[in-house]
């Protein structure tokens, strides 16, 4: 059970930035939900390689009011565990910091990568198209 708290992955941030259509899940839900540093990075790096100026690209994540998650040891030896399991599916590390935040706060991760809707580890994974 969760309290409503959700845990983005970047593929959902930047599909909203971006735009994109959303099905099934309502877009504004990832205003204020949480996001792990390393997935935050990922957000920027993206949006700077589109070309947004920095000051463009941290007004736009900052639009989102996300709360950002430290990277702690914890969380990389999780990441690190996870790797493991999801790696036959293709997920990054940055994907398992991810489902490691979720599986962290007992929340769903919000993704754009449906494949991880076919990983059974613990996390209820919600894709936004």
């Amino acid at each position: 059970m969760t309290d409503g708290r959700i845990v983005a992955d970047a593929s959902a941030v930047l599909a909203l930035l971006q735009g994109e259509a959303f099905t099934g899940f309502e877009p504004s839900r990832l205003v204020g939900a949480h996001i792990n540093a390393v997935n935050l990075s990922e957000v920027l790096a993206k949006l700077y390689q589109t070309g947004l100026t920095e000051a463009s690209a941290a007004a736009a994540t900052a639009a989102l009011d996300l709360v950002v998650m430290a990277f702690d040891q914890a969380l990389a030896e999780d990441s690190a565990r996870l790797r493991a399991h999801t790696r036959r599916a293709g997920l990054s590390l940055a994907d398992c910091a991810c489902l490691a935040s979720a599986l962290r706060l007992h929340a769903p991760a919000v993704t754009a990568d449906r494949v991880w809707q076919k990983l059974d580890i613990g996390v209820k994974v919600v894709a936004v198209r």
